[in-house]
């Protein structure tokens, strides 16, 4: 008679989060069509910020269900500062409080296949075209790919990447990235010097998996470009969604680890962050389901939170009690008096002050947290440009 002890195993998704519920809400329907990949195996989710349940909670879940080994995931499309720092940190301290855990961390959604499918898939739809019986070509058009944009740029070029598959697979007549976040070109600006090239119809793709500020930001502003320029047809694509092929690679990054694929003697995300941990390359504070990141110009309540309670007061003050490391001194106190105790350290953008970068979104409708990422200098140059009353709805919180 046997005695191995059979270990329960579950699957744990991490994502980042975002103070839009309607965000928060897309994220459960990818554990939804995982749960149903894997029926027999406990399925949660959890946030790294802004939303419930954080990562704690759907961590806890499983080990309230007796999960002894736990596959964890990150629900990020690249590995930039959340899938190689923060989920680490937190998977890492979760791991050591709880005795015969075992978490092993898997790999980001990346450019597998069946991502770079799904996002044709909707851009093919978007068209009005079926996906599956595509056209030769689309040289009449041009694509024009908006990746996040972070501080990591590793994760920049992938979006790059992207942009050039994608356009060979389906034939564009031209095609080119812009960013939404801390990186250049912005939206709005790159949109602008693209339509110099005199294509009639322009493909707008976020690569984005949920909706959410930065998603309504982008199509704010395509709209904006839109109607000031009615000759040229903008199609904005849908964003990815639970996209069958998303879940299909969901579950890939899964059995990757099931299968002990991530033991090839490539590098491993976990075992990245607990190399440059050891050597004091990054600074942990062990709370980063609470913080608000600094980068993340999506902060504040749209009306759709409202509804659901949620508030978000502009008057208070930015104290940052994180890093920034700037090869440069400035202070965040620009006017904006509101506090956010972050405690955590994150990537610099060292291009900030790039003509065609952040910066040109100053007084087109963003919100006030976003201000702080800019130096003062950068501030009184564009000064000319900020609006006074940065506490009014912006563009990333419409409806």
């Amino acid at each position: 008679m046997s005695n191995t002890k059979t270990v329960k195993k579950g699957i744990m998704i991490c994502g980042h989060g975002s103070r839009d519920k309607d965000a928060e809400r897309e994220f459960g329907l990818v554990a939804k069509g995982l749960k149903e990949r894997f029926p027999d195996l406990p399925v949660e989710y959890g946030f790294l910020e802004f939303s419930a349940p954080n990562i704690h909670m759907g961590l806890n879940s499983l080990l309230d269900q007796g999960v002894e080994e736990i596959y964890a995931v990150p629900g990020m499309l690249f590995a930039a500062t959340h899938a190689k720092n923060d989920i680490p940190s937190v998977l890492t301290t979760y791991e050591e409080k709880n005795s015969g855990l075992q978490v092993t961390y898997g790999r980001e959604l990346g450019l597998q296949d069946d991502m770079i499918d799904a996002f044709q898939a909707r851009i093919y739809e978007s068209l009005g075209l079926d996906p599956e019986n595509p056209p030769e070509n689309l040289y009449d058009t041009m694509l024009v790919v908006v990746g996040r944009g972070t501080s990591d740029t590793s994760a920049n070029a992938e979006a790059a990447k992207l942009t050039r598959i994608v356009n060979e697979n389906m034939g564009f007549g031209w095609a080119d990235t812009v960013y939404s976040g801390v990186t250049y070109p912005s939206v709005g600006v790159g949109l602008e010097k693209l339509m110099k090239l005199g294509f009639k119809r322009i493909v707008v793709a976020p690569y984005f998996l949920f909706t959410g500020r930065l998603i309504k930001r982008i199509q704010g502003y395509v709209n904006q470009v839109a109607q000031a320029n009615p000759e040229i047809e903008f199609i904005n694509t849908p964003y990815l969604s639970d996209h069958p092929k998303v879940i299909d690679a969901f579950q890939h990054r899964v059995e990757e680890i099931m299968q002990g694929a991530l033991d090839s003697g490539e590098e491993t995300l976990m075992n990245s962050f607990k190399r440059r941990l050891a050597a004091g390359e990054v600074d942990v504070h062990h709370h980063h389901a609470e913080y608000v990141d600094p980068e993340d110009d999506t902060q504040g309540v749209a009306e759709t939170d409202k509804a659901h309670g949620h508030s978000h007061d502009h008057s208070h003050s930015h104290d940052h009690g994180h890093s920034h490391d700037h090869s440069h001194s400035h202070d965040h106190s620009h006017g904006h008096s509101h506090s956010h105790g972050h405690g955590h350290s994150h990537g610099v953008y060292k291009h900030i002050g790039h003509p065609m970068g952040p910066r040109t979104m100053i007084g087109e409708g963003i919100c006030c947290c976003f201000m702080g990422q800019f130096t003062k200098e950068i501030l009184e140059e564009e000064k000319h440009r900020i609006d006074g009353d940065c506490t009014k709805t912006a563009l990333a919180h419409n409806k």
